[in-house]
């Protein structure tokens, strides 16, 4: 089983071929073809490759299937005694693209 450990947007993630994942937003339209060349670690099935800090010649490459934003996350804010209280709400926005293919090097 092939797959690979890639950073994007001050995040991990493991890619698998056929794999759907959500990504911090990219500037890529739905249908095209984006490239993650920052391979951490990646395996073959047999062998194990690490980098340091990147595996030389991997890459993983994806689909953009959409765009969106995540469930919202709450924020509150509070002060004993004093009567401090303030809330907000925050929602993420997202990349989702399937993993067409990792290779190894």
């Amino acid at each position: 089983m092939t797959y690979a450990i890639f950073a994007t947007g001050g995040h991990q993630f493991r890619a698998e071929p056929g794999a759907t994942i959500k990504v911090p937003l990219l500037e890529a339209e739905p249908g095209s073809k984006v490239t993650f060349d920052h391979v951490l670690l990646a395996s073959d099935g047999t062998h194990v490759h690490a980098g340091q800090p990147t595996v030389q010649g991997a890459k993983v490459t994806a689909e953009v299937v959409r765009h969106g934003k995540d469930k919202k996350i709450k924020i509150y804010r509070f002060a004993r005694r004093t009567g401090f209280r303030r809330h907000a709400g925050h929602r993420q926005q997202f990349t989702e693209v399937k993993i067409q293919d990792v290779k190894v090097g």
